[in-house]
């Protein structure tokens, strides 16, 4: 561990009679990441502003059980694997498979018992450098309906170049999906609303999708229309122009291009603070929601005193894309038995 690194594991709360941990990693630069044991939630990502006070660029809530009493799986660890599984219904090598549901005849993000529900095991681990925050849970098919027993380990990590890597392994001992991600909800700014943030993606397409807000198979050009965030364009830009659709805002999925510009995939910038957060991900997803309908009972954000707001954070969520296994063309998400599989996401900082 070097000097300029350091960690620290504290008691956040209890949560349904079980002790709930928060481990934290604080660099040269005075940025700290924090993680909570329930759900390996992205607690914090604290930067300092002009006055050396730390400002927390994700959203989060004052005690674990605000968590579990909301349905936004707020910077949340996401797995089995993330997004909305057709009636919980798909097919490994031939043979059906049926999960279990929790919207409707859906799965959604990893249904009821999934990465965002349980306890993890939270360790600092020293071998690398610097010490990373190291999230392990084993997952069996009795706990979760998914086929197969999988270990997965999270590992959280912060550089000295201000950059948060959040990677995921999971190995199992039969086929089965894995998609995972973090639900990060970013507020760059000082303000409650991310309205006058700007968003870049490198994407020109976005997943079609029906009411049920499954993938139909097809994908839909960007150009001209207020969904494209192909050049940085401020987020109010689409939600003025979104208006007249239920969502009144963004809830949608984007097919990014990793290859492009060393696997960046989206830059969130805040022009008043000038904070901003660069995305890095392999893989061919990006989840864009802007927190349409934060007005849900037991939204008890610590950044407002308690209250949620329509647009109070913006959701970016790199993953593959949802529904991969109805969807082949969309790419494989399939764990192969004995052999690790791992997943990053980084986000690059500056402010």
């Amino acid at each position: 561990m070097t000097q300029s690194t350091k960690a620290l594991l504290t008691d956040f709360d209890n949560c349904r009679g079980q002790r709930v941990q928060k481990l934290s990693l604080t660099n040269s630069h005075g940025v700290t990441l924090s993680v909570l044991t329930l759900g390996a939630t992205l607690y914090e990502i604290n930067v300092p502003d002009a006055e050396g006070q730390p400002h927390n660029l994700v959203l989060n809530y004052p005690h674990s059980e605000d968590y579990l009493a909301n349905p936004f799986y707020v910077c949340m660890a996401i797995g089995r694997t993330a997004g909305r599984i057709s009636k919980g219904q798909f097919s490994i090598n031939g043979r059906p498979v049926t999960v279990p549901t929790n919207e409707g005849h859906n799965t959604l993000h990893g249904g009821p018992h999934g990465f965002n529900t349980v306890i993890w095991d939270g360790q600092f681990d020293y071998s690398g450098k610097t010490p990373t925050i190291a999230m392990h849970h084993k997952f069996t098919s009795q706990d979760d309906g998914f086929p197969g027993d999988s270990d997965v380990t999270i590992h959280y990590a912060l550089t000295d170049d201000n950059r948060v890597k959040i990677s995921f392994t999971g190995q199992s001992d039969q086929f089965t999906p894995f998609n995972p991600t973090v639900h990060t909800y970013f507020n760059l700014g000082d303000q409650n609303s991310i309205e006058a943030h700007v968003l870049q993606i490198n994407s020109t397409q976005r997943l079609v999708l029906n009411s049920e807000k499954l993938p139909t198979g097809e994908f839909e050009e960007l150009t001209n229309t207020p969904y494209d965030f192909e050049r940085p364009t401020p987020l109010k830009a689409a939600i003025n122009g979104l208006q007249s659709i239920p969502e009144r805002g963004l809830d949608d999925v984007y097919k990014v291009e990793p290859t492009r510009n060393e696997q960046v995939i989206a830059t969130l910038t805040d022009p008043k603070t000038h904070r901003s957060v660069t995305l890095h991900s392999a893989r061919n997803g990006l989840v864009v929601f802007t927190a349409n309908s934060f007005t849900h009972d037991n939204m008890n954000f610590k950044r407002t005193g308690g209250y949620g707001s329509p647009y109070l954070g913006v959701a970016l969520e790199a993953q593959a894309l949802p529904d991969s296994m109805n969807h082949p063309q969309f790419g494989a998400v399939m764990l192969t038995p004995g052999k690790p599989q791992t997943h990053e996401i980084t986000y690059q900082l500056s402010f």
